[in-house]
């Protein structure tokens, strides 16, 4: 079999994800993918969290089982802290972060993918991508902002470095304040 050949992530620009996020109109939704965003998190780890995971004393999500079995802590911003105990008052939620139908079940992958889809066509981005690219974009973001890539791959998760060196090639010539992590979600959504 002959190698499938690797290109580049797709990425949104900090602009585009703000439009992206803001189109999302039920706010469970629009919560779930700022979530994405502004930790770096796959689809499947931001529909497991639950409450319990947010640890707003250390400024951290708990991700828990995640791919390869790993738990991690994510890092928290405050703008997201703050948008996530406002969907909390509102919501109310219980066990899980976001719920489905049912308060002890999580909400449907393809509900999530079905507003991400609706969300980027209001917002007029016509790059082709999936909610992934929320991970993809946060991991840009995080090394165009001037984070070291062994931090990034921690928070991310990965395995290996050469994973997460991938984005250093869209990142090219990029500086910043070394380390230090970027609120990427600096406004109210």
């Amino acid at each position: 079999y002959r190698r499938k050949p690797k290109s580049l992530p797709v990425v949104l620009t900090p602009a585009e994800v703000s439009r992206l996020l803001l189109a999302v109109e039920p706010p469970k939704a629009r919560m779930l993918l700022a979530v994405m965003y502004g930790c770096g998190l796959r689809i499947s780890e931001a529909m497991g969290l639950q409450v319990r995971d947010v640890d707003s004393q250390r400024m951290v999500i708990h991700i828990r089982q995640s791919k390869g079995r790993k738990d991690r802590y994510v890092p928290l911003g405050t703008a997201l802290l703050d948008q996530l105990r406002s969907y909390w008052r509102a919501e109310r939620p219980s066990i899980f972060l976001f719920p489905g139908s049912q308060a002890d079940k999580p909400v449907n992958i393809a509900t999530v993918r079905q507003e991400f889809r609706l969300a980027k066509r209001i917002a007029g981005i016509e790059k082709p991508c999936t909610t992934h690219v929320l991970r993809h974009s946060y991991a840009t973001h995080c090394l165009q902002a001037g984070m070291d890539v062994g931090v990034i791959q921690q928070i991310l998760g990965h395995a290996s470095l050469e994973t997460t060196a991938t984005y250093t090639h869209v990142t090219a010539g990029t500086t910043g304040a070394e380390g230090a992590f970027p609120d990427l979600l600096d406004e109210d959504l």
